[in-house]
């Protein structure tokens, strides 16, 4: 978006698209990584099958954002549906506009399930192994602290913009009951799951900020009927500030 169309034509990849096939070979190896150093881990088969849907979900996540961030060129409007959007209205045949539907079925929903489903699962079972019964090591270092923030907006940004709240507050849910339940035995956080678990705790005050600032926006809530009502930040854009750029 920031940067001049002439250098990323939009029959090419952006920079964006760029960034995102770094981060599909880059996180899983993190993931793998960080799976290792847990005391407690999934069996080996079930990690690599984890891994393997998150890339797979992460890749189909990067064609349809990249397709549907280039629309926002042509006009796109994400705070309106597919069939909404007036530069899709005007497609002939109009069979092309189920196309698009299913584009946005890839990007949204599969795309979106196959990829968080295995990074919370893999963050989780992360978590689980982060107790000690030493209270000296459920310190956070300086470092950690200056770090939750950024953590927290992403986490924030992941779940808004991916549209899983349910299943983060479900992680949530299962992280604040393993606390509780490893407290009885006179285990405590240590430094890695303090970071987790307040990254998770702040993220959930981000959302509950964004949803009580955009209360009241109603062609927000037109696109976002249900009982859970959190917009997407790329809706917010092209909504409110399209015309900036």
């Amino acid at each position: 978006i920031i940067l001049p169309l002439e250098w990323f034509p939009l029959n090419k990849p952006s920079a964006g698209d760029y960034f995102h096939m770094a981060y599909n070979v880059i996180t899983p190896f993190l993931l793998l990584k960080l799976i290792e150093r847990s005391p407690k881990t999934l069996p080996r088969s079930m990690v690599y099958v984890s891994i393997i849907t998150f890339v797979m979900g992460a890749s189909i996540h990067l064609v349809g954002d990249s397709v549907n961030h280039r629309l926002i060129f042509s006009g796109y409007q994400h705070h309106l549906s597919v069939r909404e959007n007036p530069i899709i209205k005007n497609l002939k045949p109009e069979t092309l506009i189920d196309s698009f539907e299913l584009l946005y079925y890839y990007d949204e929903y599969l795309g979106h399930s196959m990829w968080y489903i295995p990074f919370f699962l893999i963050l989780f079972i992360y978590f689980t192994g982060c107790f000690t019964p030493v209270e000296e090591e459920s310190r956070m270092p300086v470092a950690a602290l200056l770090l939750v923030g950024p953590s927290s907006l992403y986490y924030w940004y992941l779940v808004t913009e991916g549209q899983i709240f349910i299943l983060y507050i479900f992680t949530f849910f299962a992280m604040m009951a393993l606390v509780m339940h490893q407290k009885r035995k006179g285990l405590v956080l240590d430094s890695n799951g303090l970071f987790l678990f307040y990254s998770f705790i702040i993220t959930l005050v981000l959302i509950a900020g964004w949803v009580v600032w955009l209360w009241n926006d109603k062609i927000l809530r037109k696109k976002y009927p249900g009982v859970i009502y959190i917009p997407e930040p790329w809706a917010f854009y092209t909504l409110h500030m399209n015309n900036l750029h």
